[in-house]
């Protein structure tokens, strides 16, 4: 399917959207980074379940086994807990209205990136559409 893709980051955004709900009601009254901790728990249960009914749990050696893989899947790992810790930081304090935006300017920052270092190349029309994103996160974190 050609667009398998779109339905994919459409429901990502749906699912996505709902962290901030959730994680907003749940962090009312606790810590936000322990709060992290337990979600990420969860998260890690959750996908290795889905490995293993997929039936590809035989390929985790694999990619542990490939340093420079795993060296990467590491760093994004860890870049993503961070980022988790930040993003619930912001939701115990701020409200989901703002942080949910001002996080998305993440598509601003890794298209940057991904044109600076790893040589895409980004159409004029996705440029001013990147350029939209920066400028609505901007105004609805100011608004």
């Amino acid at each position: 399917m050609e667009n398998l893709w779109l339905i994919y980051a459409l429901l990502s955004a749906l699912t996505a959207s709902l962290v901030a709900i959730f994680g907003k009601i749940g962090l009312q009254s606790i810590d936000a980074n322990a709060a992290t901790a337990i979600r990420s728990i969860i998260m890690a249960a959750f996908l290795v379940a889905v490995v293993a009914v997929q039936g590809n749990l035989g390929q985790l050696s694999s990619i542990i086994s490939d340093k420079k893989a795993i060296s990467f899947i590491a760093l994004s790992g860890i870049a993503g807990a961070l980022s988790w810790l930040f993003y619930f930081l912001a939701l115990k304090v701020g409200k989901v209205s703002q942080v949910a935006p001002i996080d998305k300017l993440s598509v601003v920052i890794a298209a940057i990136i991904a044109v600076t270092f790893l040589g895409e190349k980004i159409s004029i029309l996705g440029g001013i559409g990147i350029a939209l994103i920066a400028l609505g996160a901007i105004l609805v974190a100011v608004g």
